[in-house]
């Protein structure tokens, strides 16, 4: 088991939903653990979010999972992370709380060049921005 922490499209009810990924692939559900916040600048590549880790940033929502060791090769495939490959999503570790509790979590950061232009979301909550544009 893994945890992982969802900030944008792996979020429950989004178009990558990390519960929906696992089904489809017949693993099992992922255990949500809770919400944490990263701190960094999360920005809007359209369809999607990406962040760029800077702890001077905003708190950043997301999604804690416990999860299945074969869900990370499906994660790693939505994300479009390869090894070897450093391309516009990163698979990274970070430390989180949740519930006062501090997990260590994989996620799925992205290069800080490539958001050059693009609109920040000021608010850190990718659901929230999503909903409301």
């Amino acid at each position: 088991m893994q945890t992982v922490f969802v900030y944008g499209t792996l979020r429950a009810g989004e178009v990558n939903d990390i519960s929906e990924a696992a089904a489809r692939n017949e693993i099992a559900a992922p255990n949500l653990l809770g919400t944490a916040t990263v701190r960094g600048h999360l920005f809007d590549f359209g369809s999607y979010p990406g962040l760029v880790v800077d702890e001077a940033g905003v708190d950043v929502i997301g999604d804690v999972y416990e999860i299945d060791d074969e869900l990370v090769a499906v994660l790693d495939e939505i994300e479009a992370v390869y090894p070897g490959v450093e391309d516009r999503f990163l698979a990274r570790e970070v430390m989180v709380k949740v519930d006062g509790n501090v997990v260590n979590c994989r996620f799925y950061p992205v290069a800080p060049n490539a958001v050059k232009g693009l609109p920040e979301i000021r608010s850190g909550d990718w659901v929230e921005h999503r909903s409301s544009r």
